[in-house]
């Protein structure tokens, strides 16, 4: 089954104390300003990440909240901007205060076990404030501490490490390095084995500033009226039987297109037809794309600043809709191609000119983290069984390994309860094993006549 609902499961988490964790040695204190790509109005938020590992013997009595405490002091002295605040100054620009006041801690045990949580993990998590739990004054963007980790130790010897950070510091592929330098220090290193580069000022806007592409993106557009009241979080699972299935619509011309871009192709349709909008409706989809490897002067190896856009598909819902595959696909394709050194510094442009607009309201917003090393962050007890965000507003792709040994595409997806019943029998169409793309297709055809 392509759907997975998620595992009823309740439990008690005892916290101890909230602790301030800083740097172990002297840090310098100064400010530093964030880069105009870092200061994008749509990443003004905090994002959590879960990292699930089971236990292992071989640690014996080590306690691994105490290992990452200690690790995260050390890490601090290379990442002090983190163990800082942020400060917003004139044209909302937000600038470091390196003040050394530390990043939030806490230790935890959880009455459960890992294998409560079922077969295949999957967010939305069981119970996920409790393994995060949110500190008072604590999730704020200005004067707020910049990461709020939690280790919860299970009955079985396994456990979770839970992470907010806020997105204005880093992007996944900066997270992830600050991470692989936190289980380095866990295992035992003196030095990261890459050492950070701040340098935000080669990603701050061009004097004077300059658009020179079109970015829908950020467009103010009338969208269809969605209740944020009665919502639910599912994911989905695409492993190789999934995706040989959707890749019958593929038409010739596109047999190229990536795993990522055909299955997103696909949930956008499905969520659209889910949703139900006016046909004349412009329904977006936001790609978020890493653009590291488009700078003909690549960055500084260890720069974790964000180097990400979020170029816009954009069709009608009737095409969406009544259109094959392939007119999703080629839209995903095009808005992806978009992306080069110059796209990047025109956004970062538009930033200074607009004012930091956020993201076009009401976006559907993907996000591919199949490609990244989330699974591999190792403390010292291996690899992950699970690691990846779980924010229902975006559709982060993560990886998971199943009991075959097979990569298992997982990707979230928050609808109307209303919708979400929708999107998964249109799911189930398009990957029946016996089913002809056409035909599906054709089935369709009338489907906005019938909104």
């Amino acid at each position: 089954m392509a759907q997975q609902t998620p595992t009823p499961l309740t439990f008690t988490v005892r916290r101890h104390p909230t602790e301030l964790i800083v740097p172990a040695k002297p840090t310098p204190r100064e400010l530093k300003p964030l880069s105009d790509i870092d200061d994008q109005g749509g990443i003004r938020f905090n994002i959590t990440q879960f990292h699930i590992y089971p236990g292992n013997p071989k640690m014996g009595s080590k306690n691994p909240a105490s290992v990452i405490r200690d690790a995260l002091a050390k890490t601090l002295v290379f990442y002090y901007p983190f163990a800082g605040r942020l400060k917003e100054g004139p044209g909302k620009k937000l600038t470091v205060d390196c003040s050394a006041q530390g990043v939030l801690f806490i230790e935890a045990e959880a009455d459960v076990t890992l294998k409560q949580f079922g077969v295949t993990l999957q967010p939305p998590f069981p119970c996920s404030q409790e393994l995060l739990y949110d500190v008072p004054g604590s999730n704020g963007i200005v004067d707020s501490p910049l990461i709020l980790m939690q280790v919860t130790r299970l009955l079985c010897g396994g456990f979770i490490v839970a992470i907010r950070h806020n997105h204005n510091m880093c992007d996944v592929h900066g997270y992830i390095q600050f991470m692989t330098a936190l289980t380095e220090m866990a295992q035992g290193a003196s030095t990261p084995s890459t050492l950070p580069i701040w340098q935000r000022e080669l990603l701050c806007a061009r004097n004077p500033p300059r658009v020179t592409y079109p970015h829908p993106e950020f467009d103010e557009v009338p969208v269809t009226d969605i209740p944020f009241d009665d919502m639910v979080h599912r994911s989905f699972f695409f492993g190789p039987t999934e995706i040989s299935a959707l890749r019958r619509f593929v038409p010739t011309h596109l047999k190229n297109s990536t795993t990522f871009d055909v299955v997103t192709a696909c949930i956008w349709r499905c969520h659209t037809i889910a949703l139900q909008p006016n046909p004349e409706e412009d329904m977006r989809l936001l790609v978020i794309v890493n653009a590291r490897s488009k700078f003909k002067t690549p960055l500084p190896v260890g720069y974790y600043g964000n180097v990400i856009c979020s170029p816009a598909a954009v069709s009608k819902a009737r095409d969406l809709c009544n259109k094959p595959l392939g007119h999703a696909l080629e839209l995903v394709r095009k808005a992806k191609s978009q992306v080069s050194e110059e796209y990047v510094r025109s956004v970062a442009d538009l930033m200074e000119i607009r004012g930091r607009p956020t993201s076009a309201f009401g976006s559907y917003i993907v996000s591919d983290l199949t490609r990244t090393s989330l699974l591999e962050l190792d403390f010292g007890w291996g690899n992950a069984v699970y690691a990846g965000p779980d924010n229902p507003l975006a559709g982060f792709y993560t990886r998971y390994i199943n009991h075959k040994g097979e990569s298992i595409m997982v990707v979230p997806v928050q609808l109307p309860r209303y919708a979400m019943k929708r999107f998964a029998e249109e799911l189930d169409r398009m990957l029946a094993p016996d089913v002809k793309g056409d035909l599906v297709i054709q089935e369709h055809l009338a489907t906005l006549s019938r909104l």
